[in-house]
């Protein structure tokens, strides 16, 4: 048997939204391929009998399984799916002794992860198993479909690619060998900075306070993180953000390199006034040219909706969840 980390993990309930009376919920736990230990939330719908489609959510990047993640995961779990809401490596109440770091690979294989324990679990039927990613984790649910042959199904929600954002910058305005090498050398820099000074120092969260002429994705953010609607005490966004040198190895490593030869269902869903639309509008065309599977494939577009709705509905119930629902109970 592979060992666990003991991790402490709060049993009382502490999301942002509140619990449901139609669902099951407990804390689970299990290791990724790097003898990590990840936490999840785990709901089960209360009628549940034999064996059922399961799904695993992540994301945003940055957030934790109390805020978005596990909102998605209780939803879909009232609507018939076993789920579970995990918190990836090195944040969260997930092990790994470097906090708030990143990684392409490290990353992703937490999403297989989660598919071996759901593979396995006596509830599931594990044949009918889905994954959704959420924010940064949209990207990486993507590339998981793209490896992991176990998935059916994948939605990528307002999602962000990870590793085209650090290297090319927001809107691709820092897309130049000239602004990459800058980067990577103040990264280098950071590395014996921290060092010498024994800690890594934290990049920081959503800015607060939010200045008068931020761009509105920054306020976007700064509503949804800093206030009731999402703050978590565990979140990185809403407090100190990750490592300045967490993410430093998305710069040079594209996570959606064979995402058109993905065989199995994948719906991108994002809002078209979303800054980060283009991220899903993208990844959905780069997903279909020259796929031999293109009939399983879909770009949902919520009109009217900007990033942070499809984290917890906005001001107009924004998520789309009887077509999630319905997606994953054609493909599942």
């Amino acid at each position: 048997m592979i060992k666990k980390e003991e991790l402490t993990l709060v049993q009382e309930w502490d999301k942002t939204f509140a619990k449901s009376e139609k669902v099951d919920h407990c804390k689970v736990t299990f290791v990724n391929r790097y003898g990590i230990t990840l936490a999840a939330d785990m709901y089960v719908p209360k009628d549940a009998e034999g064996k059922m489609p399961a799904i695993a959510v992540c994301g945003p990047f940055g957030a934790v399984k109390e805020q978005c993640s596990g909102l998605y995961a209780q939803t879909m779990a009232e609507r018939g799916f076993i789920t579970i809401a995990f918190d990836p490596s090195f944040t969260g109440e997930s092990g790994g002794n470097v906090r708030y770091m990143a990684s392409p690979d490290i990353n992703t294989e937490d999403f297989m992860a989660a598919v071996d324990f759901l593979s396995l679990c006596d509830k599931v039927d594990p044949e009918r198993i889905g994954i959704i990613g959420i924010c940064g984790w949209g990207g990486m649910a993507i590339n998981t479909a793209a490896l992991d042959t176990r998935v059916k199904a994948t939605v990528a929600s307002t999602m962000y690619d990870m590793t085209r954002v650090n290297a090319n910058g927001y809107f691709d305005s820092e897309d130049s060998e000239e602004q990459r090498y800058e980067k990577r050398k103040a990264m280098c820099a950071q590395r014996l900075a921290d060092l010498k000074a024994g800690e890594y120092t934290l990049g920081g969260g959503v800015v607060d306070p939010l200045p008068e002429d931020a761009p509105f994705f920054v306020a976007d953010y700064y509503d949804y993180y800093k206030t009731d609607r999402g703050y978590h005490a565990r979140s990185l966004n809403s407090n100190g953000g990750w490592n300045v040198i967490g993410c430093e190895s998305f710069m040079n490593q594209p996570i959606l390199k064979y995402s058109n030869e993905i065989r199995s269902a994948v719906m991108v869903m994002h809002g078209d006034k979303a800054h980060s639309f283009y991220f899903g509008k993208d990844a959905y065309e780069n997903m279909i040219n020259g796929n031999k599977y293109t009939d399983n494939k879909e770009l949902l577009v919520i009109p009217g909706a900007v990033h942070t709705d499809l984290y917890d509905g906005g001001n107009y119930n924004a998520i789309p969840f009887d077509k999630v629902q319905a997606f994953f109970e054609k493909y599942l």
